[in-house]
């Protein structure tokens, strides 16, 4: 039997009418009664457009209130919201709108200015607003087996995926997140992750769920963050490593507020210099690991383990879990998880299910292994793993190991053909001060395996990445000078 609990955006609108759901760096904020009427109002709008129970609708916009608005109202009419990220090409919008089935795009200004053709009906949302409303009956439950959003894979390589999360993945995540890192009455999470990105997503489900405030940004910008979590009272930030580089820059000899209780950092292995400098400065930056598939973090290290478990992404939360599947002699292997926080599947892909799927458990494609105190430590995606002569090298820890360079600002790492060994490293750095390929070289030596030293060094202005600010490996060698 299905369960089934309140709307939840109702309820928070019942327990704390006058509380901040969203607020903005100009210091305009929204209350969750506000965001409540208005995702209502919304609705009956968009139920005009025939969209109703089922209906897969795209949604095309950066962060902004009407892409809350929007969101929460059609979990009131039970659609289903397809979140596009706003970076993809007209090619790549038009495969997910129709790999999705989806009917109508719902679109920011914006994004509709972009002169772009679609396979569907784009409406703008602002051009929506301006619609009337129909009667209709709008939801009062949520029944958590049920479809709320669907998320394509970043689509580094192949086609991306889209992965169905229902509401019972949402919940779980949040509950799972709150379960590790407590919730506190003052707390306030900011958002520069995209919303459309499960990360952002995230936090408008903890928001929502806990009765939390959001501060909202249009994008992460440095300034803007540092800003936030010096004066607006924020204690909690989602982040990515490059994010925590350039906020440590910004931070210079200065503390953060006492109140500032925790920099989440997701999307990958951190080179441990950072995170040794993290800790000297005690900024309280906590290693996660998830996926779209695990709707956001699925492991985190606790407050408690930050500092003796340096390097760790940590332990599955309550009520996940985890393995390594097909290990090494280092003990590294895939890891594979499971959960109520794990998607059921991807959309309109039965074979992408049956390779990912194994009795339940999701084969993450990513690598790693646990301690002997079970704590995890992440080592590369498996499409990254470099295999030269027959040994495995993981580019992070190339990675790692060369971000402990004062004259070097970012770096990554990728594998190229070599007809003696297969592949070898080739590591493509942006310059914080000038450095020669000789030093770098040197640098590694004396921290790495010979077989794990670049063998060849390319300067670049700037690392790929995607709407996630994660590397994108596969496209380094196009960025090379």
């Amino acid at each position: 039997m299905t369960e089934v609990i309140p709307h939840w955006l109702s309820k928070q609108a019942d327990l704390a009418p006058g509380q901040t759901a969203i607020e903005y760096k100009d210091s305009n904020s929204i209350t969750f009664s506000e965001l409540e009427q208005k995702s209502r109002q919304f609705a009956r709008k968009l139920a005009a457009l025939d969209i109703r129970k089922g209906s897969r609708v795209g949604v095309l916009s950066g962060n902004s209130e009407a892409f809350v608005v929007t969101l929460h109202a059609l979990s009131y009419l039970g659609a289903v919201a397809v979140l596009l990220n706003t970076r993809l090409t007209e090619a790549e919008l038009t495969h997910q709108l129709k790999d999705a089935h989806v009917t109508l795009l719902l679109a920011s200004g914006e994004a509709v200015d972009r002169g772009m053709s679609f396979p569907v009906k784009v409406y703008a949302m602002e051009e929506v607003e301006g619609y009337g409303e129909k009667e209709v009956d709008l939801a009062e439950e949520i029944h958590l087996d049920d479809p709320f959003t669907i998320i394509y894979t970043s689509g580094t390589t192949g086609f991306p995926k889209g992965v169905i999360h229902t509401y019972g993945n949402h919940w779980w995540s949040a509950v799972s997140s709150a379960l590790n890192l407590g919730i506190d009455q003052t707390d306030k999470w900011l958002m520069a992750m995209p919303v459309f990105h499960v990360s952002g997503l995230s936090i408008l489900m903890k928001s929502v769920i806990y009765g939390m405030p959001v501060f909202m940004l249009e994008k992460f910008d440095v300034k803007e963050v540092h800003q936030a979590i010096m004066e607006k009272d924020v204690t909690i930030v989602s982040v990515v490593t490059v994010m925590v580089q350039r906020l440590l820059q910004q931070l210079g000899d200065r503390k953060y507020p006492d109140t500032f209780r925790c920099m989440l950092l997701g999307g990958g292995p951190a080179p441990k210099p950072l995170l040794r400098e993290a800790q000297q400065r005690n900024i309280p930056v906590f290693q996660s690991y998830g996926l779209t598939e695990t709707s956001s973090q699925i492991v985190t290290l606790s407050p408690k383990d930050t500092l003796r478990k340096v390097g760790s992404a940590g332990k599955p939360l309550m009520p996940a879990q985890l393995r390594i599947v097909e290990k090494d002699n280092e003990g590294i292997g895939e890891i594979y998880v499971k959960g109520p926080m794990v998607t059921k599947g991807y959309y309109n892909n039965q074979e992408a299910n049956e390779k990912a799927f194994v009795n339940g458990w999701l084969s993450t494609g990513d690598l790693g292994r646990l301690d002997e105190e079970g704590f995890l430590y992440v080592a590369d995606r498996r499409k990254d793993l470099i295999i030269s002569g027959g040994e495995n090298i993981y580019p992070s820890e190339i990675e790692s190991v060369l971000s402990g360079m004062e004259q070097i600002r970012e770096v990554g790492v990728a594998g190229v053909e070599d007809p003696t060994w297969g592949q070898v490293p080739a590591a493509y750095v942006v310059k914080a001060h000038e450095v020669s390929k000789e030093e770098i070289v040197t640098y590694a030596r004396n921290l790495l395996a010979g077989y794990k030293i670049p063998k060849y060094i390319h300067f670049i202005s700037e690392l790929p990445r995607n709407a996630s600010n994660k590397i994108v490996r596969s496209a380094l060698e196009d960025h090379k000078e």
